[in-house]
């Protein structure tokens, strides 16, 4: 019975998102509103989180007697002080039962190309906003979660979490401690009552990606194999079932779940494949 009470009292809680105005963060946002949970919305552009918020209270029947069950956040993830100032201080001074059920840290940026070619800062990026913005919000949500005895922390990495990709050296550093920083953070958490997971998804088809894909060297289109974008609203809906599971690994799609257990077992045959794309790439230009 207690375990049952306690379970509804996280359902009434609310879910954190970062990144909320788009891509990934967006349908998930959508998918839980949809099931009329309460939000708290975080990104950086006022005038796009206000859209979200007013897109999102229709979905469901009970934001039109509640709106105020979705909020929002307006700040940079990546400021420790702005994350203490607007973000830790709200969480936690509110009741127990608005500390977040779920936080889903979504935000992050995608800056590509060579490592000889990269600008300092533009590598740095990566680190700042991918890595350090996550720790911040980690750090804001998870002693107020400990508080209250439970609650989930998410943390979207990326398959080149796990695979160092030719043009990715700032992501593939940034993910891949995001990878390790949520696999130590889950040790720690777990005793305490609170879950971690971390999402890795494959390339999707976000405001960002057509960008992405133009600033791409023509090895990493050679890489990639010409394998589709998912949809965001697929890869949401996998993620959401994922973390009802309280699965702590959340690889999407099956070519990511094939190198994920290849680049775990047999990492020579992976560096192999992608020597031999490298080469034949650099062959074509000579």
């Amino acid at each position: 019975m207690a375990a049952t009470q306690q379970q509804n009292g996280a359902a009434m809680r609310p879910v954190l998102i970062t990144g909320a105005s788009s891509g990934i963060g967006l349908e998930l946002a959508r998918l839980y509103a949809a099931q009329g949970r309460a939000l708290i919305l975080v990104a950086r552009n006022v005038e796009k989180l206000d859209a979200v918020a007013t897109e999102l209270r229709g979905l469901h029947a009970v934001f039109a007697e509640a709106p105020q069950l979705v909020s929002t956040i307006s700040l940079d993830v990546a400021d420790a002080a702005a994350v203490n100032e607007k973000l830790a201080e709200r969480v936690q001074t509110s009741t127990p039962d608005s500390v977040p059920s779920l936080v889903i840290n979504a935000a992050g940026v995608v800056n590509v190309g060579r490592f000889l070619e990269m600008d300092p800062d533009y590598f740095a990026d990566n680190l700042r906003i991918d890595l350090e913005g996550t720790i911040n919000v980690c750090r804001a949500v998870a002693p107020a979660m400990v508080e209250a005895g439970s609650g989930h922390i998410v943390n979207i990495a990326s398959v080149a979490g796990y695979l160092g990709i030719y043009g990715y050296t700032g992501y593939s550093a940034a993910k891949f401690a995001v990878m390790g920083f949520s696999e130590a953070l889950r040790f720690e958490l777990k005793p305490l009552g609170v879950d971690v997971s971390v999402v890795c998804p494959p390339d999707t088809l976000t405001p960002g990606l057509e960008t992405e894909r133009a600033n791409r060297p023509a090895e990493t289109e050679k890489i990639a194999g010409g394998i589709a974008a998912l949809d965001p609203r697929v890869v949401a809906t996998k993620i959401a079932r994922a973390i009802e599971k309280r699965h702590f690994y959340i690889i999407i799609g099956a070519t990511s779940k094939f190198y994920f257990r290849l680049k775990g077992l047999l990492p020579e045959i992976f560096f192999a494949i992608v020597d031999g794309d490298v080469r034949k790439v650099r062959e074509q230009k000579s």
